[in-house]
Protein backbone atom coordinates (compact mmCIF):
# COMPACT_ATOMS: atom_id res chain seq x y z
CA UNK A 1 0.00 0.00 0.00
CA UNK A 2 1.51 3.30 -1.17
CA UNK A 3 4.87 1.57 -1.34
CA UNK A 4 5.09 1.24 2.44
CA UNK A 5 6.97 -1.77 3.76
CA UNK A 6 7.51 -3.26 7.21
CA UNK A 7 4.79 -1.11 8.73
CA UNK A 8 4.83 -3.26 11.86
CA UNK A 9 8.46 -2.26 12.43
CA UNK A 10 7.53 1.38 11.87
CA UNK A 11 4.74 1.20 14.47
CA UNK A 12 6.97 -0.52 17.04
CA UNK A 13 9.85 1.88 16.43
CA UNK A 14 7.50 4.85 16.65
CA UNK A 15 6.03 3.66 19.93
CA UNK A 16 9.48 3.18 21.43
CA UNK A 17 10.48 6.67 20.31
CA UNK A 18 7.28 8.17 21.68
CA UNK A 19 7.55 6.59 25.13
CA UNK A 20 11.20 7.60 25.54
CA UNK A 21 11.29 10.42 28.13
CA UNK A 22 12.51 13.75 26.82
CA UNK A 23 11.88 17.51 26.95
CA UNK A 24 8.36 17.13 25.58
CA UNK A 25 7.48 14.65 28.33
CA UNK A 26 8.88 17.04 30.93
CA UNK A 27 6.81 19.89 29.49
CA UNK A 28 3.60 17.84 29.57
CA UNK A 29 4.25 16.63 33.12
CA UNK A 30 5.04 20.15 34.28
CA UNK A 31 1.87 21.60 32.77
CA UNK A 32 -0.19 18.71 34.16
CA UNK A 33 1.09 19.35 37.66
CA UNK A 34 0.65 23.09 37.25
CA UNK A 35 -2.75 23.20 35.55
CA UNK A 36 -4.22 19.73 35.91
CA UNK A 37 -5.40 17.32 33.23
CA UNK A 38 -6.57 20.06 30.87
CA UNK A 39 -3.23 21.82 31.00
CA UNK A 40 -1.35 18.60 30.26
CA UNK A 41 -3.78 17.71 27.46
CA UNK A 42 -3.35 21.17 25.92
CA UNK A 43 0.43 20.70 26.00
CA UNK A 44 0.15 17.23 24.45
CA UNK A 45 -2.19 18.41 21.69
CA UNK A 46 0.04 21.39 20.98
CA UNK A 47 3.10 19.16 20.62
CA UNK A 48 1.11 16.81 18.36
CA UNK A 49 0.00 19.74 16.22
CA UNK A 50 3.58 20.89 15.83
CA UNK A 51 4.57 17.39 14.70
CA UNK A 52 1.74 17.41 12.15
CA UNK A 53 3.17 20.57 10.61
CA UNK A 54 6.48 18.77 10.08
CA UNK A 55 4.72 15.70 8.69
CA UNK A 56 2.94 17.81 6.08
CA UNK A 57 6.20 19.62 5.34
CA UNK A 58 8.01 16.31 4.83
CA UNK A 59 5.26 15.03 2.54
CA UNK A 60 5.50 18.04 0.20
CA UNK A 61 9.26 18.38 0.32
CA UNK A 62 9.72 21.45 2.53
CA UNK A 63 11.80 19.48 5.03
CA UNK A 64 14.13 18.44 2.22
CA UNK A 65 14.52 22.11 1.32
CA UNK A 66 15.29 22.92 4.94
CA UNK A 67 17.94 20.19 5.03
CA UNK A 68 19.49 21.34 1.76
CA UNK A 69 19.50 25.10 2.41
CA UNK A 70 21.86 26.28 5.12
CA UNK A 71 20.22 29.73 5.06
CA UNK A 72 16.72 28.34 5.64
CA UNK A 73 18.05 26.06 8.37
CA UNK A 74 19.82 28.95 10.10
CA UNK A 75 16.77 31.24 9.96
CA UNK A 76 14.47 28.59 11.47
CA UNK A 77 17.10 27.63 14.01
CA UNK A 78 17.63 31.14 15.37
CA UNK A 79 13.92 32.00 15.27
CA UNK A 80 13.18 28.88 17.28
CA UNK A 81 16.02 29.46 19.73
CA UNK A 82 14.97 33.08 20.31
CA UNK A 83 11.33 32.09 20.87
CA UNK A 84 12.19 29.32 23.32
CA UNK A 85 14.61 31.46 25.31
CA UNK A 86 12.11 34.33 25.43
CA UNK A 87 9.39 32.05 26.83
CA UNK A 88 11.85 30.52 29.30
CA UNK A 89 13.17 33.81 30.62
CA UNK A 90 9.62 35.18 30.89
CA UNK A 91 8.61 32.22 33.04
CA UNK A 92 11.75 32.42 35.15
CA UNK A 93 11.10 36.10 35.91
CA UNK A 94 7.37 35.74 36.49
CA UNK A 95 5.82 35.35 39.91
CA UNK A 96 3.41 32.49 39.38
CA UNK A 97 1.07 31.94 42.29
CA UNK A 98 -1.45 29.34 43.25
CA UNK A 99 -5.16 30.31 43.40
CA UNK A 100 -5.87 32.87 46.12
CA UNK A 101 -6.96 31.52 49.49
CA UNK A 102 -10.18 33.53 49.49
CA UNK A 103 -11.28 31.88 46.27
CA UNK A 104 -12.39 28.26 46.11
CA UNK A 105 -9.77 25.89 44.69
CA UNK A 106 -12.15 24.78 41.95
CA UNK A 107 -13.09 28.28 40.77
CA UNK A 108 -9.49 29.45 40.97
CA UNK A 109 -8.27 26.52 38.92
CA UNK A 110 -11.01 27.03 36.32
CA UNK A 111 -10.15 30.70 35.93
CA UNK A 112 -6.45 29.93 35.59
CA UNK A 113 -7.04 27.23 32.99
CA UNK A 114 -9.36 29.42 30.94
CA UNK A 115 -6.65 32.05 30.61
CA UNK A 116 -3.75 29.66 30.15
CA UNK A 117 -4.78 26.66 28.03
CA UNK A 118 -4.50 28.45 24.69
CA UNK A 119 -1.06 29.73 25.64
CA UNK A 120 0.04 26.27 26.75
CA UNK A 121 -1.19 24.76 23.47
CA UNK A 122 0.61 27.27 21.26
CA UNK A 123 3.80 27.05 23.29
CA UNK A 124 3.85 23.29 22.74
CA UNK A 125 3.06 23.65 19.03
CA UNK A 126 5.58 26.40 18.31
CA UNK A 127 8.28 24.60 20.28
CA UNK A 128 8.02 21.84 17.68
CA UNK A 129 7.35 23.94 14.59
CA UNK A 130 10.39 26.17 15.18
CA UNK A 131 12.72 23.26 15.93
CA UNK A 132 14.54 22.21 12.73
CA UNK A 133 15.71 19.06 14.48
CA UNK A 134 12.14 17.72 14.42
CA UNK A 135 11.90 18.41 10.68
CA UNK A 136 15.16 16.57 10.03
CA UNK A 137 13.98 13.65 12.18
CA UNK A 138 10.89 13.07 10.06
CA UNK A 139 12.92 13.53 6.89
CA UNK A 140 15.35 10.82 8.04
CA UNK A 141 12.88 8.44 9.71
CA UNK A 142 9.90 8.21 7.34
CA UNK A 143 11.73 7.37 4.07
CA UNK A 144 13.18 4.21 5.65
CA UNK A 145 9.74 2.60 5.37
CA UNK A 146 8.79 3.75 1.86
CA UNK A 147 10.00 2.04 -1.31
CA UNK A 148 12.31 4.21 -3.40
CA UNK A 149 10.25 3.49 -6.53
CA UNK A 150 6.90 4.26 -4.92
CA UNK A 151 4.81 6.60 -7.10
CA UNK A 152 2.99 7.90 -4.03
CA UNK A 153 5.82 8.97 -1.73
CA UNK A 154 4.02 12.10 -0.47
CA UNK A 155 0.91 10.12 0.47
CA UNK A 156 3.08 7.43 2.10
CA UNK A 157 4.96 10.01 4.19
CA UNK A 158 1.67 11.58 5.24
CA UNK A 159 0.12 8.23 6.18
CA UNK A 160 3.12 7.13 8.25
CA UNK A 161 3.40 10.54 9.87
CA UNK A 162 -0.23 10.50 10.93
CA UNK A 163 0.27 7.07 12.52
CA UNK A 164 3.36 8.30 14.37
CA UNK A 165 1.73 11.50 15.60
CA UNK A 166 -1.52 9.74 16.52
CA UNK A 167 0.24 7.13 18.65
CA UNK A 168 2.47 9.76 20.21
CA UNK A 169 -0.46 12.02 21.09
CA UNK A 170 -2.35 9.15 22.74
CA UNK A 171 0.72 8.34 24.81
CA UNK A 172 1.21 11.99 25.78
CA UNK A 173 -2.44 12.30 26.83
CA UNK A 174 -1.95 9.26 29.05
CA UNK A 175 1.14 10.86 30.57
CA UNK A 176 -0.86 14.05 31.19
CA UNK A 177 -3.66 12.14 32.91
CA UNK A 178 -1.26 10.19 35.11
CA UNK A 179 0.78 13.27 36.06
CA UNK A 180 -2.33 15.32 36.85
CA UNK A 181 -3.71 12.57 39.08
CA UNK A 182 -0.39 11.98 40.81
CA UNK A 183 0.07 15.70 41.44
CA UNK A 184 -2.69 15.65 44.04
CA UNK A 185 -2.77 18.73 46.18
CA UNK A 186 0.67 20.14 45.50
CA UNK A 187 -0.92 22.71 43.19
CA UNK A 188 -2.34 24.35 46.32
CA UNK A 189 1.16 25.27 47.47
CA UNK A 190 2.32 28.66 46.25
CA UNK A 191 6.00 27.76 46.78
CA UNK A 192 5.78 24.53 44.77
CA UNK A 193 3.77 26.42 42.14
CA UNK A 194 6.61 28.91 41.71
CA UNK A 195 9.26 26.17 41.49
CA UNK A 196 7.25 24.35 38.81
CA UNK A 197 7.09 27.58 36.84
CA UNK A 198 10.84 28.06 37.20
CA UNK A 199 11.52 24.47 36.16
CA UNK A 200 9.44 24.95 33.00
CA UNK A 201 11.22 28.24 32.31
CA UNK A 202 14.57 26.52 32.66
CA UNK A 203 13.39 23.77 30.32
CA UNK A 204 12.50 26.30 27.63
CA UNK A 205 15.86 28.05 27.97
CA UNK A 206 17.64 24.68 27.73
CA UNK A 207 15.69 23.80 24.58
CA UNK A 208 16.48 27.21 23.10
CA UNK A 209 20.21 26.79 23.71
CA UNK A 210 20.12 23.27 22.28
CA UNK A 211 18.35 24.47 19.15
CA UNK A 212 20.86 27.31 18.77
CA UNK A 213 23.71 24.79 18.83
CA UNK A 214 22.22 22.62 16.09
CA UNK A 215 24.31 22.27 12.97
CA UNK A 216 22.89 21.62 9.51
CA UNK A 217 23.98 18.26 8.12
Amino acid sequence: MLGIHEIWLFVVSGLLLNITPGPHTAYIVGRSVQLGWRGGAAAALGIGTGCLVHVFAASIGLSALLAASSLAFTIIKWAGAAYLCFIGVTMLLSRAQAPAENVSAESGAIALRQTSLRQVFWQGALTNVLNPKVALFFLAFLPQFVATDSPHKAAAFLFLGLIFVGNGTLWCLGVAAFAAKAAGRIRQSGQIWRWINRALGGLFVYLGVRVALLQAR
